[in-house]
């Protein structure tokens, strides 16, 4: 049974309602809520031993005395003594502390031991008696995330308090828990807010992240299960259309294409429908490998749709289809359907794409809005946006009469153990070969006090007829103002350094079509340089785009500069990729792997290592991972709890007999369903 949060002791109102901002509805919420890091202040100093810092003291006070020492100035003063000497404490402007000292009774102390004010001196430390448990002082103490008016502090005596009462019953299978030499639930959560040892929260910290990653994989395999008892016709592979394509081709398919190519036609092959997601870095070949895998359903009189995100990449595709296609004489076939498009026009479309004659049809999301009647629906390849909704899939085998296939593109480098953590209902193909002849972009860490020179060099390629990004972290000015923000940034170039230049600014605050009419400008050359927050890093080719400058380097993930950096170097111009930290002085060893490595899954990987998640994905994407606990790269972890989770579904376990599991479970089987 789940406690409401107004039976917790000491929780009002008021607090409830804070509580309520982050999240935080229940007892059960509270206990859940894990601390995002910790401060050990476990091991007690004699007085005669405390050193400048952080201190902890085992000691008696006997007394505390308050006063003013000047208007609006309040102090409060006590001697703490132990066997081995005394020292004084300090508070400011807490004239609660002189009554809540208990006379001649002892303390833990814990706060910052130094020279202040012309005195030495414990300033405002935490003091709580010995004979009570102790929350902030003479422990590993956890640090949570807070707002104003909710402290670490308040948040550890209600997690305290919410124990009490809000009982915690297991909630993996017993056999599970066994197997793996896991601590209870009870245990482990209790452990995280009040850990008695380091080891122990190690093994606390093992217990829920391998809950973590046991969900997770278990509702992604569940949802594999059952698109594979989904039916879709099978598309049989024909060699000779394959080896016609092939060597109408102005370039040579890399081994890793072949190899993606080759895994695609034997998931068509089956009567069970394809759910595949292929991995390439920009400029990898990934629109070649969709090309022939379209091409083999069209073949059959099937329908194939692609949807990108945004219409203006839906036309770059829509293009560059047509070119591919042509050389087999199926350019005909290719057609477009975007929000933008005239009525009549769209209307055409419609009716084209009703009768069939249309076999290959680009757009956005409009593509599956219910007055779109597509004709035999064989295959949907989906760019950049990972997986379909559960509402998305339903449209679709509306559409199709059946589940279609499903092939999922992304230049997002993505590590292996994310891959099969986030993404286990689907197969994953990697093409880890960039086409022979690819000049590398140069990489250089340039110190802001030297961007009029690197705008001097920048104007003479834009002479030259080249254009140039710059990528800013924020829109517009922030409290940190060492950050560089793309308003701010707007305006200086555009009134100094480049005031001869045509200078555009894209932002997410714009409306959708603002943003792909600023794009499409700056694809056709209507502006030098296009200053932009990460909008661009998901983007359109900009083959005559050579320059790419990353402003406050250090706030961006390795693998999210990589996607910044994909956006040039695609024509036969050499690129340069700059970085411009905010701070001149501060150490860039991280920036420096993009230096020397071009490899985006290496970047990734060490990414994942230092920043997490996040650092891969971005914060609008990273929301839907919620991994509090578990570290992805504990490889050794993730097997063990993967390994798990397809034991549970070949024992036949039903889910709904552990209910808070099957809760958590269909609750993630939505989340990484989501589009």
């Amino acid at each position: 049974m789940i406690v409401p949060i107004d039976k917790v002791k000491g929780v009002g109102e008021a607090t409830a309602k804070l509580l309520a901002q982050i999240g935080i509805n229940t007892a059960l919420d509270l206990v859940e809520n894990v601390p995002r890091a910790y401060n050990d202040y476990s091991e007690i100093t004699p007085v005669a031993k405390i050193r400048p810092g952080m201190v902890t003291l085992k000691v008696t006070i006997n007394s505390a005395v308050g006063r003013y020492v000047r208007r609006g100035m309040h102090v409060t003063e006590a001697i703490a003594s132990d066997k081995t000497g005394s020292v004084k404490l300090v508070w400011f402007n807490q004239p609660y502390r002189a009554a809540g000292i208990k006379p001649a009774s002892d303390y833990f102390v814990t706060g910052e031991f130094a020279y202040r004010r012309g005195r030495v001196s414990i300033v405002s430390p935490a003091v709580e008696l010995v004979s009570d448990f102790p929350l902030n002082t003479a422990r590993i103490v956890p640090i949570y995330r807070e707002r104003k008016g909710l402290k670490s502090a308040q948040l550890r005596r209600h997690i305290k308090a919410a124990f009490d009462v809000q009982k915690l019953d297991e909630t993996l299978p017993s056999w599970l828990v066994k197997q793996n030499g896991l601590i209870d639930r009870h245990q482990a959560l209790l452990t995280m807010h009040f850990p008695e040892t380091i080891k122990s929260l190690s093994g606390a910290k093992r217990r829920l992240g391998f809950e973590e990653v046991f969900e997770l994989t278990l509702a992604s395999l569940l949802n594999k299960k059952e698109n594979n008892q989904e039916h879709s016709l099978p598309i049989p592979f024909k060699e000779d259309l394959a080896r016609k394509f092939v060597a109408k081709l102005p370039f040579k398919l890399t081994d890793a294409q072949r190899r993606v190519i080759w895994q695609s036609y034997l998931d068509l092959a089956r009567d069970t429908p394809m759910n595949r997601l292929v991995e390439g870095d920009v400029g990898s070949g990934k629109t070649v490998v969709a090309v022939m895998v379209a091409l083999m359903v069209m073949e059959q009189g099937f329908q194939v749709a692609l949807m990108a995100p945004t219409e203006l990449l839906a036309r770059q595709h829509a293009a560059s289809l047509y070119k591919l296609l042509k050389s087999v004489g199926r350019e005909s076939e290719v057609g477009l359907l975007v929000g933008s498009l005239g009525s009549k026009a769209k209307a055409e479309a419609h009716k084209q794409i009703n009768a069939g004659n249309i076999r290959l049809v680009v757009g956005t999301n409009a593509l599956i809005q219910d007055k779109v009647d597509m004709h035999n629906l064989g295959l949907v390849i989906v760019d950049e946006q990972h997986r379909f909704g559960v509402e998305t899939r339903k449209k679709l085998q509306a559409k199709a009469g059946r589940m279609p296939h499903v092939l999922h593109m992304t230049a997002t480098p993505i590590p292996r153990s994310l891959a099969l953590t986030l993404y286990g209902e689907l197969d994953i193909s990697v093409i880890d070969e960039l086409p022979a002849g690819r000049k590398p972009i140069i990489t250089k860490i340039i110190n802001s006090e030297s961007l009029e020179k690197l705008c001097g060099d920048i104007d003479k390629q834009l002479s030259a007829g080249r254009q140039a990004f710059f990528v800013c972290p924020i829109i517009s000015e922030g409290p940190d103002a060492k950050l560089w923000s793309a308003e701010k940034l707007h305006e200086r170039l555009s009134k100094t350094y480049f005031k001869h230049r045509r200078v555009g600014l894209l932002h997410g605050r714009l409306q959708t079509v603002d943003k792909e009419a600023i794009m499409s400008d700056f694809v056709d050359g209507k502006y030098d340089v296009l200053i932009a927050t990460t909008v661009i890093e998901v983007g359109v080719d900009v083959p005559n785009a050579t320059v790419m400058v990353v402003v406050g380097a250090e706030r961006f993930g390795l693998a999210q500069i990589h996607q910044l950096r994909g956006r040039v170097g695609r024509s036969e111009h050499q690129a340069h990729c700059y970085l411009v930290p905010s701070n001149p002085s501060a150490p860039n060893h991280r920036l420096e792997v993009l230096t020397y490595t071009s490899d985006g899954f290496k970047l990734a990987e060490y990414d994942l290592e230092l920043r997490g998640p996040g650092a891969i994905y971005g914060t609008a994407q990273h929301g839907a991972l919620d991994l509090r606990v578990a570290k992805l790269t504990d490889t050794k972890l993730i097997a063990e709890a993967r390994r798990c989770a397809q034991e549970f579904i070949k024992r036949g376990e039903d889910l709904l007999q552990y209910k808070e599991l099957a809760e958590r479970v269909n609750r993630l089987r939505a989340i990484t369903n989501l589009n």
